[in-house]
């Protein structure tokens, strides 16, 4: 199975570069996990939010094809707690599609991005940073091919 993380930003801190590698190394038994990173429009005096949103959500759209199975982070989208999430992981597995994550910058994800998504998901009714969300993230796939696995990472 192939998973994207899709994300708007780059030069992250290192406790987020340090946080992603923890994962993407606990995930490479189950997983072959990449990141892509699109850096932050320049915003500067002048530049509206939109412009910038529209500048991000091009970039992110050119690394998109249409045979990506995309899901879009947003705080709207649909919630899970972690087995439904484990379920949907393994539904993934056994269809075998590939899946690319869209994770926003500051300002969220650009209209065209939230269209183009199969499916939305939200990772908590909070608005989080968006460096912190790609840990989250990754942490939960991880959590989620644990249950898969019957591996004790998982306590209820």
């Amino acid at each position: 199975m192939k998973i994207c993380l899709l994300c708007i930003g780059n030069k992250m801190p290192d406790w987020v570069v340090a946080g992603t590698n923890e994962y993407r190394r606990r995930l490479q038994a189950d997983v072959k996990l990449s990141l892509l990173e699109i850096p932050l429009a320049k915003r500067t005096k002048g530049v509206t939010i939109n412009t910038c949103l529209a500048q991000e959500g091009a970039a992110m759209m050119a690394s998109l094809s249409r045979e990506d199975y995309v899901v879009s982070m947003e705080v709207h989208g649909k919630r899970f707690d972690t087995p439904a999430l484990a379920e949907r992981i393994n539904y993934f597995k056994s269809d075998g599609r590939s899946i690319k994550f869209l994770i926003g910058g500051p300002d969220g994800l650009a209209v065209d991005c939230q269209s183009r998504a199969n499916e939305s998901w939200s990772l908590s009714n909070l608005t989080l940073p968006h460096p912190i969300a790609r840990i989250l993230l990754l942490e939960q796939l991880y959590r989620g091919f644990s249950i898969l696995k019957g591996h004790p990472y998982h306590r209820v």
